[in-house]
């Protein structure tokens, strides 16, 4: 519709004009910043960003640079800026980098010294865990034995605030990662020894709220939380852990609402939710009694006797995440087996042997599935009733870091590299 000559050349609204388009010029630039937590969107793994390609060959990446160091870390993006954790000598020494995610130039990058012992998995790092970011800072955690430091930095590297959460212990190492909730940013400690979760506030670290755990020795979880919004109620914190099982938290006061805990062994997966439920899986190296757990969202306290919709125990996940959607879970083993059920119910629609391992988590962008291999390949899967390989791709060199997402763009940290494919 064509505006009337006398409301476009009113002074008053030509500013009004003006203050809507930069308005909503602003949020589109919000809502284009996806891959600001580990997996994304709320830890779902899911993009609606459409190009990225399907197949494609070295020849075809944007851009491949190596990284000193070695760690797992997923990196995060807000406007032209990736950042991502690696540790050099041994974990002696840990770093973090600001990257333009359009070349792989380095911008900067920050260092500290935090020794600490050797993780008794070798397939972990001294730089799991991931950042997380929102328009005004970057937040990352820098974890050993004697110190949990939790750091915040301006996107152009100024050092906001630190705090030390005290020792850590654990067989594996650290791997959860912190997220932001409204202005807090918050990180689980569910380890070995004295356990919590607690709140910090964003802009000076101080704690505004510390809610203890109960230890699980042996079986520190990895898992990183998300935020369950229901249709009528207050928002819930949802986490997964040995001790706790699947449980919730107030993420405003962390007051716990109600926990399921049903898991024997570790928990390294992030729980997500899938309709009406909180999908989580425990196991341990080897794959011997793996097993997934489905929990009906709701009520209060121990509810592991009332709200537990299924368990399964066949080709189920240790370390990679679940996807959730349409009313199906996506499932990759760490044996290579790729799974789809029912979310209601746990009924298995297909189930199909990749020929590869898995540590990294799958992401799904525009309905396909992504998989990243610890051999150096990137497998494409689609969604549906049934079970179709559309492409097995190389990225270089092996992965055990969960793929990123920006707009056409994907960005894998392999093991000594980071790779940018696709893109216009």
């Amino acid at each position: 519709m064509r505006l009337p000559t006398l409301f476009i050349r009113s002074p008053r609204n030509l500013l009004l004009l003006g203050t809507c388009a930069t308005a909503l010029a602003l949020a589109d630039a919000a809502s284009a910043q996806e891959w600001t937590r580990f997996r994304g969107p709320n830890g779902t793994g899911i993009s609606t960003a459409k190009g990225v390609p399907v197949t494609w060959t070295e020849a075809d990446f944007r851009w491949r640079i190596a990284i000193d160091g070695q760690g797992h870390s997923q990196p995060v993006i807000w406007g032209d800026k990736l950042f991502v954790s690696s540790a050099v000598d041994a974990g002696r020494e840990r770093v973090f980098l600001c990257l333009d995610k359009r070349t792989g130039r380095e911008l900067w990058r920050k260092t500290y010294e935090l020794p600490t012992h050797r993780p008794a998995n070798r397939n972990a790092s001294f730089a799991n865990g991931s950042p997380v970011v929102d328009a005004e800072r970057v937040i990352a955690c820098f974890v050993s034995r004697e110190h949990f430091w939790v750091r915040s930095f301006t996107h152009g590297g100024q050092e906001l605030w630190s705090r030390d959460l005290g020792p850590f212990e654990s067989q594996h190492g650290h791997g959860a990662s912190p997220i932001i909730y409204e202005n807090t940013v918050i990180v689980t400690n569910d380890q070995d020894g004295d356990s919590f979760v607690t709140a910090l506030n964003l802009k000076t670290g101080e704690p505004v709220w510390k809610t203890p755990r109960k230890p699980s020795p042996e079986y520190t979880a990895y898992g990183t939380p998300c935020i369950y919004t229901p249709a009528s109620g207050a928002p819930e914190l949802i986490l997964s852990s040995q001790s706790h099982g699947i449980s919730s938290l107030d993420p405003k006061t962390g007051t716990p609402n109600w926990e399921a805990p049903v898991y024997k062994i570790r928990v390294v997966a992030s729980p997500i939710i899938a309709g009406d439920v909180a999908i989580g899986s425990c196991g341990q190296g080897g794959g011997a009694g793996n097993y997934l757990a489905a929990i009906k969202l709701g009520g209060k306290g121990n509810v592991s006797k009332t709200h537990v919709a299924y368990t399964l125990r066949k080709a189920t996940p240790y370390v990679p995440t679940p996807l959730s959607l349409d009313g199906r879970v996506y499932l990759i083993s760490d044996a290579g087996i790729a799974s789809a059920i029912e979310a209601a119910t746990g009924r298995e629609i297909w189930s199909e042997r990749l020929r590869a391992e898995f540590f990294a988590s799958p992401v799904m962008i525009d309905g396909k599935i992504y998989c990243a291999t610890s051999k150096g390949e990137m497998l494409v899967l689609a969604t549906g009733e049934k079970f179709e390989l559309l492409g097995r791709n190389p990225i270089g060199e092996g992965t055990h870091s969960t793929p990123c997402v920006d707009g056409d763009h994907l960005y894998v940290k392999t093991f000594s590299h980071l790779v940018c494919i696709g893109g216009k």
